[in-house]
């Protein structure tokens, strides 16, 4: 079945940096395009960057771009988002998606917490 794994979320100061991990299990990874979510405090989840099945095009939200790059490494089945310049606002719980077949997969989340 697919799995998504996503690691690396934390405590950051304003300005700092952080780079998300996800793992993918039970799908041919390099044949999907892939997507990060975010989900702030009373928020709705919001998309944050997206990867093309070959890494070759990418796509960002405005409120990340020049800041996050997102990256994927098909042969270790695992997209990356590293993001800097970490605002208060980039507060969330990060997610990895999948559609494939129609269906959608989530993995189970990564809190990333901007504070000072």
């Amino acid at each position: 079945q697919v799995q998504l794994v996503e690691s690396g979320g934390g405590l950051v100061q304003p300005g700092g940096s952080l780079r998300l991990s996800c793992v993918a299990s039970g799908f041919t990874f390099s044949s999907y395009l892939l997507t990060w979510y975010r989900q702030g405090p009373g928020k709705e989840r919001e998309l944050v960057a997206d990867i093309s099945s070959d890494g070759s095009i990418t796509n960002y939200a405005d409120s990340v771009k020049g800041r996050y790059t997102i990256s994927r490494d098909n042969a270790k089945n695992s997209l990356y988002l590293q993001m800097n310049s970490l605002k208060p606002e980039d507060t969330a719980v990060y997610y990895c998606f999948v559609r494939r077949l129609g269906t959608l997969y989530w993995g189970q989340g990564t809190q990333v917490t901007v504070s000072s």
